[in-house]
């Protein structure tokens, strides 16, 4: 029997519209008509409108619809801390590429893939960066030189356990941070965000999929499986708030140590093992914003230099 941190599930008191409206005015930093929010956020024109009133009437927004002080500070409880990137693996389907090269720092078209996640979060202004590695560790030395702030962590059991091992790694590191697999190609700079309201794992609505997916009920999701029909295929980038960050680092800890805990996925655990602990939003991306690429052949449809 595996058991797992017992908590109760709150929302902070902070309002949706708040929410949807003010790290967008933040990021842009420059006047936003009401026309420009309902296009970045993607709700209505009437409802912008209305919102925006609220958002003056509070102070929070000024009359040219830039953020306040007040706004900022309002902001601040939710900022992101770090990004953790995982990337200790070794990437067999992508062979023969990563005999040599570990998956996350493959080029496709000049650019590492790692770099286009890592270029969001620096762009986003999250301070600290932690990358765990395992396979070829020693290449990742490399990103210190454009960016000099991260943090390196070997896995020295990478290739004896799953990702399970890296997430007990920096199981203590996981209050308000994102969780990034570092094989993913990341083409919408703005799911990369300097604030984050709950706990979230990324996902795109398909009507068939035979990939790692997850079923949702009023935004959050009820069910992590392989393969599914109307549901959410999964992303690995996630985020973890405060309270979430201490549970799960309790959780995976006793899931670790469990028989068979090493060769779990470190996902599983707020979304399958512990998931009563949990209600881990649905954050929805659309077509073209990311890619994860797979097998080498998939390597070779985004990047013919690949196909000779």
């Amino acid at each position: 029997t595996i058991t797992c941190e017992k908590a109760k599930f709150t929302i902070p008191g902070k309002s949706g519209e708040d929410f949807a409206y003010l790290p967008i005015i933040e990021r842009e930093k420059s006047k936003l008509s009401q026309r420009n929010l309902a296009d970045l956020s993607g709700l209505s024109l009437g409802t912008v409108n209305k919102a925006v009133a609220e958002l003056l009437k509070e102070e929070l927004i000024d009359n040219n619809n830039l953020i306040t002080k007040k706004g900022l500070k309002k902001l601040e409880p939710y900022r992101v801390k770090r990004a953790i990137f995982l990337a200790a693996g070794f990437g067999s389907r992508m062979v023969p590429i990563t005999l040599n090269t570990p998956k996350p720092l493959v080029l496709v078209k000049g650019k590492r893939i790692i770099e286009t996640l890592l270029d969001a979060v620096v762009k986003a202004e999250i301070p600290e960066i932690i990358i765990v590695t395992g396979y070829l560790g020693e290449q990742f030395e490399i990103l210190q030189k454009k960016y000099p702030n991260i943090k390196i962590i070997e896995n020295k059991l990478y290739n004896e356990a799953n990702n399970i091992s890296s997430a007990f790694l920096v199981k203590d590191k996981l209050q308000n941070s994102y969780v990034l697999e570092s094989d993913l190609i990341l083409y919408n700079e703005n799911l990369i965000r300097k604030y984050e309201y709950q706990s979230n794992f990324l996902g795109k609505y398909v009507d068939v999929t035979d990939d790692w997916c997850f079923e949702t009920k009023n935004g959050i999701i009820t069910k992590q499986k392989v393969g599914g029909y109307d549901c959410y295929q999964m992303y690995g980038i996630s985020y973890y708030t405060e309270e979430d960050g201490k549970k799960l680092c309790k959780d995976i800890d006793s899931v670790y140590n469990m028989p068979g805990g090493k060769e779990r996925y470190w996902d599983q655990i707020p979304l399958d093992i512990c998931k009563h602990n949990y209600k881990i939003a649905v954050r929805e991306c659309k077509e073209n914003d990311i890619i994860e690429i797979d097998t080498f052949n998939e390597l070779k449809k985004v990047d013919p230099i690949y196909d000779v």
